[in-house]
């Protein structure tokens, strides 16, 4: 399955074998993992299973992170997009539900790519896969990444823990997306 959406600043595309040594720089690195269970990656061959599953998504259910690529530099700069959380990845109690999502390398953060990215994933879900509702979800204490699901429109709707960590859920319906919009 291809994927290929340009923003501003970024080319969303699928995420492919070879992009093994940017996954490899996201995900060994503790920095990325603070809020993410703090269980970085510590070899390659670890890499190309998270990538395979990826792909794997494309295949099964149509839809999965896309690799963020800077437009100038073209290079792999972290992921974002769609997933379809399925059994097996029951988050706050649901399964079966489409969530936006994003992980950048440490160097680009704090210039607007999950804003960025996650804007055109919304736009894809809701314009081009028709969703009725896309969710986010994010610990408490990760600052940054509450900030930009509310700045993209999600609307915080509560608290529920995973692994005894406190994390908000925000959903956004196509009829408040169009609101939104106009």
């Amino acid at each position: 399955m291809t994927f290929h959406i340009e923003t501003e600043r970024l080319i969303l595309r699928e995420i492919r074998i070879t992009d093994v040594d940017g996954m490899f720089e996201l995900d060994s690195n503790p920095i990325v993992h603070k809020y993410l269970g703090n269980t970085p990656i510590k070899t390659k061959e670890e890499s190309v299973k998270i990538i395979e599953f990826i792909i794997k998504q494309y295949k099964e259910r149509g839809i999965g992170r896309w690799a963020a690529i800077d437009k100038v530099s073209g290079d792999f700069i972290g992921w974002s997009g769609l997933k379809l959380n399925m059994k097996g990845e029951e988050l706050n109690g649901l399964v079966n539900f489409y969530d936006v999502g994003y992980r950048f390398i440490p160097r680009f953060w704090g210039k607007g790519y999950a804003t960025e990215s996650a804007m055109a994933s919304l736009k894809y879900g809701f314009e081009i896969l028709n969703l009725k509702t896309i969710v986010g979800a994010a610990e408490q204490q990760n600052i940054a990444s509450n900030k930009v699901l509310k700045k993209i429109g999600l609307n915080f709707c509560m608290t529920f823990f995973y692994d005894d960590i406190p994390c908000n859920w925000y959903e956004l319906n196509i009829k408040e997306y169009g609101k939104e919009m106009s």
